[in-house]
């Protein structure tokens, strides 16, 4: 369980969170939404640790990650539990496939040369990537890469899987598949997962928890089910902005 208490950041004079409290389950696929500049991957960031909070305290199982201090043991190990997916996967392009996986358990295990290739194997057939091992990023497909991205992700088993944007750039339908590997593999092993997005599609699929930041401040909290039946005018103008959400709009509105 990861635990937001009462959490505000500043830069340079201007507060970007605002008092912020959440709580986010493991097995449970939580997302974060808002408007560019609401505040959304700053909360995101000092989650995990990329900003230092002004006020208030992260807890994870307990222990107040926001009060380490910077690369202590204490904050190396709980950051070792954590898996990340960035906004455009993120690979080394100078890196083959098995190798961008490997990265992390070579950083942090002292795994033999054979367990870490299981290991390696393991999570490129979790993520249903046959036969591009010994290939390049450059050499696979969009959503290939994003599905390498999360095999690295979860390389090193982690407790907190934090996903900035994962759709970004992909079309529709392996956008989908995404969502779908990431929901998996939340409750397959009961991950605290994260999920940083402006798309909607992926709300309405993955919503089990979502937050919804404006102006710096926690302003709804509910589920997929409940966001499309609010009253709150804020978070209807964000979820019917444009012509893209017409169809759910008109059946708000039945």
């Amino acid at each position: 369980m990861i635990e937001v208490k009462n959490v505000s950041k500043s830069f340079d004079g201007n507060q970007v969170l605002k008092n912020v409290s959440a709580v986010f389950e493991p097995g449970v696929t939580n997302l974060i939404i808002g408007q560019s500049g609401s505040g959304k991957t700053v909360l995101l960031k000092s989650i995990v640790g990329l900003h230092a909070i002004d006020e208030g305290r992260i807890l994870m199982d307990g222990r107040c990650f926001s009060a380490l201090k910077p690369g202590s043991k204490e904050k190396k190990a709980v950051r070792r539990e954590m898996g990340m997916l960035f906004q455009g996967s993120a690979l080394f392009d100078s890196m083959s496939v098995e190798d961008n996986v490997r990265f992390p358990l070579e950083m942090f295990t002292n795994m033999t040369v054979k367990e870490k290739q299981d290991r390696v194997d393991f999570c490129l057939d979790r993520v249903n990537i046959q036969g591009a091992h010994k290939l390049l990023p450059a050499e696979i497909s969009g959503g290939m890469q994003k599905r390498v991205a999360i095999a690295r992700a979860i390389a090193l088993n982690p407790k907190y899987l934090f996903c900035d944007e994962p759709n970004s750039g992909l079309d529709p339908k392996t956008s989908i598949v995404i969502d779908q590997l990431i929901q998996e593999i939340t409750k397959e092993y009961n991950i605290v997962t994260i999920i940083n997005t402006h798309d909607m599609n992926s709300v309405l699929e993955l919503g089990e928890k979502i937050i919804f930041i404006n102006q710096g401040k926690k302003a709804w909290e509910g589920t997929s089910d409940e966001i499309m039946k609010t009253k709150d005018e804020e978070v209807r103008a964000f979820i019917f902005a444009g012509n893209t959400m017409k169809g759910f709009k008109d059946y708000y509105n039945e």
